[in-house]
């Protein structure tokens, strides 16, 4: 079974709307209203579309905003059941403060075919395509999955870029990439930009290594699995999350998850740039219309495109 391509376009439209909504609250200083901004133009775009779509991967609870919720049921109910992996809004404070790669994304799959993950932390390791299956593991260490990733790709260590999300939590991946000589790039926030900034016909990065949310994790995993490349995560659980996780199927808490466990199946890919980014430019005040770009992807169509959009202002009042 496949997913039928014309959603594709539909589930472009949602990724744009939201984006045009949270664009209004760019540099505003307002992450409430920027997430609010997103969220409703994208849950009325999905209501429109002839499917009986479940959030599975939604803002979840630590997030005190609005939100498309796990559970929620979206589209007419009449059609095809699909998987739907949100986040209206990536990077909330960088549209709040005007800063780059914010942007809008849905991962869509057949019933089924996502991880349903908990909103908390996920231990991750990103890396890019061409490169051997099940080739680093989180058990390794930082400096033997280096190494790895070095031989692999036949580079230098000193010749690595890595990718990290800098929180204290990380201070000591950050010292052995250091005593390693790995150049780091270091990012603030954007853990779905970051994780996917391994992949490309240029890749800014060479590995992806933090511990971010979970459900961002799955997200990326449905990127890449129509992209390529791979990821293998472990969620990190307090007792709390191990009764949410429980409530959603999960029973081993130490298990690592590849991407073939947390995507199966079709998948479709949307990412609507809200300020320009990795992915794709941001949202372009014309006068009377928006300009808006989505980078998109379908699994089984093998489909990786850039797209271009105009919306008259008129049509997007809220």
């Amino acid at each position: 079974m496949s997913i039928d391509p014309k959603y594709l376009d539909l589930f472009i439209k949602a990724t744009e709307r939201a984006a045009i909504g949270a664009s209004k609250f760019i540099g505003k200083k307002d992450k409430i209203a920027a997430d609010k901004g997103a969220v409703d133009p994208m849950r009325r775009e999905l209501n429109k579309i002839n499917m009986e779509g479940t959030v599975v991967i939604g803002e979840g609870e630590m997030d005190e905003a609005p939100m498309l919720y796990i559970g929620e049921k979206l589209g007419t109910l009449n059609g095809p059941k699909f998987d739907i992996a949100v986040d209206p809004l990536e990077g909330t404070k960088f549209t709040a403060n005007g800063e780059p790669n914010a942007f809008s994304v849905l991962a869509i799959s057949e019933q089924g075919g996502l991880l349903s993950a908990p909103d908390t932390y996920m231990e991750k390791i990103v890396i890019g395509s061409n490169l051997p299956k099940n080739l680093l593991d989180i058990d390794n260490g930082v400096e033997k999955n280096i190494r790895l990733l070095a031989e692999a790709k036949n580079k230098k260590i000193a010749e690595l870029k890595a990718c990290v999300l800098k929180r204290e939590r990380h201070k000591h991946i950050i010292k052995i990439l250091n005593q390693m000589n790995v150049e780091i790039n270091y990012i603030t926030d954007g853990d779905i930009a970051g994780a996917l900034s391994v992949i490309g016909q240029n890749p800014e990065n060479d590995i992806y290594y933090s511990t971010g949310g979970a459900p961002e994790g799955v997200v990326v995993a449905a990127a890449l699995s129509c992209y390529g490349g791979q990821i293998q995560g472990r969620l990190i659980l307090n007792d709390e999350e191990k009764l949410r996780a429980k409530k959603l199927g999960i029973k081993d808490f130490n298990k690592k998850y590849d991407i073939d466990e947390m995507v199966k199946g079709d998948v479709i890919f949307c990412a609507t740039g809200v300020t320009t980014g990795d992915l794709a430019k941001g949202v372009e005040d014309l006068g009377n219309e928006y300009r808006v770009s989505t980078f998109a992807l379908h699994k089984s169509k093998n489909i990786v495109k850039t797209v271009s959009n105009i919306y008259n202002k008129w049509t997007c009042i809220q």
